[in-house]
């Protein structure tokens, strides 16, 4: 059984559709695939549609948070999409994010970026709009040669002269919320170098003991070493050791089902949830 539990469509700033990514996932050869948009459940819908036969959807979403100063992601799985309080705190991270989009395009028009909030909410074509679609604007525009260019500090990165910071909640307060839904929550890639902050073992601690069910050990931006070391430490605080291949499509260069968990991490996560079920298709 192979299981890729976090994978993104253009429900936030992934570049295939929901049901793109449903038919791409059967055609790598999964069992199992999650689709966690950012801080939408919008694409779930259309998922589900799209199953083909011997593939399960996971119903899930990738909460924005904040800890520390840093950047934190959650990734939710098998809630109850109607949960009120779930439903209104991803409704208030949206809209910050719209609004901190629309301030770094008004900021990279002071430094002569000839990006506009039009071509960045067109490339996001409905979808929950985020610095990848600003990224892409300026790759677009050829203010940079790539991606990553884009998100360094001379432009959206960390510290870049364009960069905005916005509200999500503390990972614990988000981890409640996920929980009174009826979900389960893994903290997303805590050890992705390219983020710019390795989250502390004593931070994961602290979420486990707020009721986290998993970190996510398989992930393309850890290295082997950090995988033993988070799959220790998953051991060592009872966690679920998650994993996915976070795609994104053409951006992240097609890559879902690089990174799969087994049946036996997949079955203890779905055990602990009571707001969903997985969906098979038939």
């Amino acid at each position: 059984m192979r299981a890729d539990l976090h994978c993104h469509s253009t429900a936030s700033d992934g570049t295939c559709p929901p049901a793109q990514v449903m038919v791409r996932a059967a055609a790598a050869g999964l069992d199992v695939i999650a689709l966690t948009d950012h801080d939408t459940v919008s694409g779930h819908g259309e998922a589900r549609r799209a199953l083909p036969p011997g593939l399960t959807l996971v119903p899930g979403i990738e909460m924005s948070c904040r800890l520390a100063g840093h950047s934190v992601h959650l990734l939710g799985y098998l809630f109850d999409p109607a949960d009120a309080d779930l439903a209104a705190e991803c409704a208030r991270i949206r809209e910050h994010r719209s609004a901190r989009a629309r301030a770094m395009v008004a900021r990279l028009a002071e430094l002569g970026a000839p990006v506009t909030w039009e071509q960045v909410s067109s490339i996001a074509g409905g979808g929950v709009v985020g610095r990848p679609h600003v990224a892409r604007a300026l790759v677009a525009a050829g203010v940079v040669g790539s991606l990553d260019e884009a998100f360094g500090p001379e432009w959206i990165g960390a510290g870049g002269r364009a960069q905005v910071h916005r509200y999500a909640p503390d990972p614990a307060a988000a981890i409640a919320l996920i929980r009174a839904a009826g979900g389960v929550a893994v903290l997303a890639h805590p050890r992705a170098a390219a983020r710019g902050w390795l989250m502390p073992d004593e931070q994961i601690t602290r979420l486990a003991a707020a009721g986290l069910a998993g970190i996510e050990v398989a992930h393309p931006a850890h290295d082997h070493a950090e995988r033993i070391h988070l799959s220790t430490l998953a051991a060592k605080l009872g966690l679920v050791a998650s994993g996915g291949s976070d795609d994104h499509g053409a951006s992240t260069g097609y890559r879902i089902g690089c990174d799969t968990i087994a049946r036996q991490a997949y079955e203890r996560l779905v055990t602990q949830a009571t707001g969903a079920a997985p969906v098979s298709g038939r």
